[in-house]
């Protein structure tokens, strides 16, 4: 089961975490700054899994964005690098080349996917087409909420 997923940047800036397991903000934060100080300080071509605590962490850098994730000591690495994969294809089929600002001005679209990729730390759903027909169904729906010309009908546009 996945503990949590971290997305930062190689200057160290969070952008995106999810949280499957509860903590406490300050144990967050520090868990954070551990793992973000342990993973940059890794040279490029060293093991992309390190055992910490009592989990292993599995993290992968694409561009200039880590995705890191805790899982129990007894999962599989190789599993979890493929969970990290996969979410890193969807936000490229979504975004089109996704990149750090992508993430940064779509956040919720970012947690959005990942909420349909997984759900309590586990693989809700492995297609990619089904997670993108969702996403794409929910931005449907989204377009038809949002009243289009509100400013044209009041004479302010």
């Amino acid at each position: 089961m996945i503990h949590f997923m971290l997305l930062f940047s190689r200057q160290g800036k969070l952008r995106l975490q999810k949280w499957y397991i509860s903590h406490a903000f300050k144990q967050q934060k520090k868990i954070i700054r551990e793992l973000t100080t342990l993973i940059l300080s890794r040279k490029a071509k060293m093991c992309s899994f390190v055992e910490w605590k009592d989990m292993k962490i599995v993290y992968k850098r694409y561009a200039s964005l880590y995705f890191c994730c805790a899982i129990d000591s007894s999962d599989n690495e190789l599993l979890t690098l493929e969970i990290i994969h996969r979410y890193v294809e969807l936000l490229d089929k979504y975004f089109g080349s996704v990149c750090e600002l992508d993430i940064i001005f779509n956040f919720e679209k970012a947690y959005f996917i990942l909420d349909e990729l997984l759900i309590g730390g586990e693989v809700q759903e492995t297609s990619k087409k089904a997670v993108l027909k969702s996403i794409t169904s929910q931005d449907m729906l989204q377009e038809e909420e949002t009243p289009q010309g509100i400013f044209e009908d009041q004479g302010l546009g």
